[in-house]
């Protein structure tokens, strides 16, 4: 990650560099995932990119490989969480969307069966 991919405010800067702990369950050259500190299913990931970009609409514009792997990740993840029933994605963007950490995410929710509307 290079200084201007980083936020030496953000919490999720501070889990990439490692300054922070987190309960890993995937890692590449540019993507990471742990578990959510306040989980909202039996399985509850959080998979980000290591570069600091505050949505998917601007990480797609900076780094477009970066985007699609993102996404790779999560199927991998769910993959290996045995999530064969299904799983949900959720990116939140902005307050009103009730994004708290400005740092893309994309939550990996699994483990059981999910309402729809979501929100």
């Amino acid at each position: 990650m290079t200084a201007e991919h980083q936020d030496s405010d953000c919490l999720f800067c501070k889990i990439v560099a490692g300054d922070i702990p987190a309960d890993l369950v995937y890692e590449s050259e540019t993507v990471i995932a742990f578990r959510d500190l306040s989980p909202q299913a039996p399985t509850h990931v959080l998979v980000i990119p290591r570069s600091h970009y505050p949505n998917a609409a601007t990480l797609a514009e900076g780094e477009p490989a970066t985007a699609a792997h993102l996404f790779d990740a999560a199927r991998a993840i769910a993959d290996a969480e045995g999530l064969e029933g299904g799983y949900r994605l959720v990116l939140n963007t902005g307050p009103d969307a009730h994004q708290t950490v400005f740092h893309l995410h994309v939550h990996l929710l699994g483990g059981r069966p999910m309402g729809w509307p979501p929100g």
